[in-house]
């Protein structure tokens, strides 16, 4: 097996410029940090161009299992590929997915316009794979998905729902002909609190950016606006925990 104990390793050069989209894009590659995360990649059938492990990791069945593909990588090499200040000592060349939307929109779709905070993002798909959503659809604007911090919030949930990117002007569109009822998140006077919708299988809810709320142009295609009453004195939620309420509503 291949060691390497030098940061400036053409590999590891290589590898560390897949956390950036630019350099994921040109090589349809990125970088996936962590054990549990490379676990769930390869428990999802996503196959490892290439494995980094440091000695801890030697024994672990993804090691075992793709033996000719890792690389044992020094502690150095290790803080160096990291995005975390702590390495986890393991860390997996992948093929970027090429995901696209179903040719048959009936389904439940969570759609982010312009969530601009990583954590929200990978948050919110979390949050989506937990609740049973199909589909979550990344508006224009919105965090990329492959990025180091959405990959860490995500948690591996990018291996157990579709998610795709998608113009969402366009994506309403052809989701109101499916005849999907799309829900906006807007508080407006013909907005209902959320608890008035009866549970359902079948819709789209979209998710406005965190300072600026939902497109006017998407808000005016939206079948119906939901809120959340608010109990107390806060004038919001965070986004991903708006979404995570009304999610677990609507797939009650």
């Amino acid at each position: 097996m291949e060691t390497i104990i030098s940061p400036k390793n053409d590999k590891i050069k290589r590898a560390k410029k897949l956390t950036r989209r630019k350099y994921q894009k040109d090589y349809d590659r990125y970088l996936l940090e962590g054990p549990h995360l490379v676990r769930e990649a390869i428990a999802s059938g996503a196959l490892p161009e290439t494995l980094f492990v440091t000695s801890k990791y030697m024994h672990e069945q993804a090691v075992r299992d793709f033996y000719d593909q890792t690389i044992e990588i020094s502690s150095e090499v290790a803080q160096h590929l990291a995005e975390t200040p702590t390495p986890q000592g393991m860390f997996a060349v992948m093929p970027l997915p090429h995901e696209e939307l179903p040719t048959d929109l009936n389904g439940s779709f969570l759609l982010l316009d312009a969530i601009q905070d990583p954590g929200n993002v990978g948050t919110m798909v979390r949050t989506a794979d937990a609740a049973g959503i199909d589909t979550v659809v990344l508006g224009n604007g919105t965090a990329d998905a492959y990025s180091p911090k959405v990959l860490r919030a995500m948690q591996g949930s990018q291996f157990h729902v579709r998610v795709v990117s998608a113009n969402l002007n366009h994506l309403l569109s052809q989701l109101k002909a499916a005849g999907v009822p799309v829900f906006g998140t807007e508080l407006n006077d013909q907005a209902l609190p959320y608890t008035d919708v009866a549970p359902t299988t079948n819709f789209a809810l979209v998710m406005g950016n965190e300072g600026n709320g939902m497109d006017p142009e998407l808000l005016a295609q939206t079948d119906q606006n939901l809120y959340i009453p608010m109990r107390g004195r806060a004038e919001s939620l965070n986004v991903g925990v708006a979404a995570g309420v009304v999610l677990f509503h609507l797939l009650a």
